[in-house]
């Protein structure tokens, strides 16, 4: 993960990419749910689940790259082959590409395990 990002951004470009991982999150995680009360067919369901465990992982800024690259992929899938709420499909592919392009920001799980870490040596004894 440190070799994606040379720093996670923080300031205002750290609390920008905060809130596009939540709004993408919550949207997947609507969408999601919406489409389990349902009762969808089976690969309906499979990819609801995928992308409500998606959503949680977006929100936590766990795995970005991965998830982002993986939400884009499915929500474009859908772009092309559903033809109903194909505006959000985009939207959400869109933020998910450029979430998993940008990096998490400095608020994220990711920042916590894999930025860079400062070690203070101890002071020298004589």
């Amino acid at each position: 993960m440190r070799r994606l990002y040379s720093t996670f951004a923080g300031g205002w470009p750290g609390i920008g990419l905060i809130l596009m991982r939540l709004a993408v999150g919550i949207a997947l995680a609507v969408g999601a749910g919406f489409t389990l009360r349902s009762n969808p067919p089976v690969p309906m369901e499979i990819e609801s689940i995928l992308l409500a465990g998606s959503a949680i992982l977006l929100i936590a800024g766990l795995y970005t790259p991965i998830v982002g690259t993986l939400v884009a992929l499915l929500e474009s899938y859908k772009l092309v082959t559903i033809s109903a709420d194909w505006l959000v499909s985009l939207l959400v592919a869109a933020s998910c590409a450029a979430l998993a392009m940008l990096g998490p920001g400095l608020w994220s799980v990711d920042a916590r395990l894999f930025g860079w870490k400062r070690i203070e040596p101890s002071p020298r004894k004589r």
